[in-house]
């Protein structure tokens, strides 16, 4: 048997030195979005107390969790909403000229149950849902993009799939 090279016993140690300075060099390069729509195929939007316009909730995968578990947490502490169905995914879309996330994975859900309880959240400064021809005037460019991408300019109808 023949004893393995210089390289062969670096690569291994070499591939854990990169992966950990990725990992804090680049953390938090995943996002998840959510298209929230209502029994009157309104959108729900969120508007930040840190940051100007209206957005599509949503926010960064943490390491260790699935885009699921983040889209659920997300949607919690910015909406109050529950998921009672499983959301749709639309895709995994590159967005790295919309905000710090590289990939933001982009679901649509239709089938959820909103807590009309005020739970305070700092991050959060107002909520509602808007008709797509009726959007804030300040929504931001990158949710009018995703949106745009989404629906394509075409109705949503109660049984619209992506």
């Amino acid at each position: 048997m023949t004893s393995p090279t210089l390289r062969q016993r670096l690569e291994p140690t070499l591939r854990k030195f990169v992966h950990l300075y990725f990992r804090f060099a680049r953390g938090m390069t995943l996002g998840v979005r959510a298209v929230v729509l209502d029994a009157d195929n309104r959108v729900f939007l969120v508007r930040h107390t840190y940051v100007t316009g209206w957005y599509l909730p949503g926010g960064g995968v943490e390491v260790g969790q699935t885009f699921r578990e983040a889209l659920d947490m997300e949607l919690r502490e910015e909406g109050r909403i529950e998921l009672t169905g499983e959301p749709v995914l639309h895709g995994v879309f590159l967005n790295s000229h919309v905000s710090i996330r590289d990939h933001v994975a982009v679901y649509v859900v239709r089938q959820f149950r909103q807590d009309r309880l005020p739970e305070p959240n700092r991050e959060i400064a107002e909520t509602g849902f808007f008709a797509l021809d009726a959007l804030p005037h300040d929504t931001t460019e990158g949710t009018r993009l995703r949106l745009a991408e989404i629906f394509d300019g075409k109705p949503i109808s109660a049984t619209w799939r992506v």
